[in-house]
């Protein structure tokens, strides 16, 4: 029989030891995503939620004119073209046009009126209109219907000031609230 080497056997499992893979266990899960989206609306260039506040749907620019003007036609505009409106798909939008802060004010033939800058009691009247022939008056809280397409709608609406007799040079304003109803 042969003596036992007590040295080698020791270095063989130290060195078994040494070089074998320690046990593990790999844990799996998972990871949940997530979204909920609502309807919404892009109004030129703006990425609007439902139930959102202050956008700007344009502006309508009669011109400069002098007092003694008959009629200034001008047009919303917003960056320079017609007002951009894009909704979510499957959404019929209304566009509806509120009242100004002087409906009714002025003697004109508008419905409308911007007051005058710094004279009180001093208005020009002025109408908005579905088309560009200004046949087709939009009448306050009056509304155009858009499409449910979902994509993007240039949306053109007209206005035409009228003058009246005594009406003071100066700057004249008035704002008109908007409202998009999905």
């Amino acid at each position: 029989m042969r003596p036992t080497n007590n040295f080698a056997l020791a270095t063989a499992a130290l060195v078994a030891t040494l070089t074998t893979t320690p046990a593990r266990a790999d844990i799996s899960g998972s990871v949940d995503a997530t979204i909920t989206l609502e309807a919404g609306c892009i109004i030129n260039g703006q990425n609007l939620g439902d139930g959102a506040g202050n956008a700007d749907f344009g502006t309508i620019d009669f011109g400069t004119h002098n007092s003694l003007f008959t009629t200034a036609d001008g047009e919303i505009l917003s960056g320079g073209g017609a007002m951009q409106i894009q909704c979510s798909p499957g959404i019929a939008p209304t566009l509806r046009f509120q009242g100004g802060e002087n409906d009714g004010e002025g003697s004109g033939a508008g419905a409308r009126a911007m007051a005058h800058s710094a004279a009180p009691g001093q208005f020009v009247t002025y109408n908005l209109y579905s088309d560009a022939g200004r046949t087709t008056v939009i009448p306050i809280g009056g509304s155009v219907a858009l499409a449910p397409t979902g994509a993007v709608q240039s949306v053109n609406i007209y206005g035409r000031a009228f003058g009246e007799a005594g009406l003071t040079p100066g700057s004249y304003g008035d704002t008109i609230t908007v409202l998009l109803e999905l």
